[in-house]
């Protein structure tokens, strides 16, 4: 099992955002407490890989993840949808045993 991995949809999006921003191509995901379900997934473009992240590559895309968030987040994948109901970053976690129905909590 790999500990965390980017998809080609999400990939492309953290590039288009990051070049619109001017920004570095680095997705941070962190989870904190909090949410309807316990923990919340929080998302953000980051300037730097720091020492404690564990990171991933693809497309010239960076996702970064901390090694305390890592631990609720291992095995999960990081995708961008979009549907009818909108779009947005998606995490499909295996360690959650309940969440919202908007996907952005989840409980362990």
């Amino acid at each position: 099992m790999t500990d965390i991995d980017l998809t080609p949809s999400a990939a492309a999006r953290v590039a288009a955002i990051a070049a619109k921003q001017g920004k570095p191509a680095i997705l941070r995901l962190a989870v904190e407490g909090g949410g309807c379900s316990g923990f919340q997934y929080r998302f953000g473009l980051a300037d730097a890989v720091e020492a404690d992240d564990l990171s991933v590559e693809r497309d010239g895309v960076t996702l970064v993840v901390d090694d305390v968030s890592l631990d609720l987040v291992r095995g999960s994948a990081v995708d961008f949808v979009s549907d009818l109901g909108g779009a947005a970053f998606k995490v499909t976690n295996p360690n959650a045993t309940a969440g919202c129905g908007c996907g952005t909590s989840f409980s362990v």
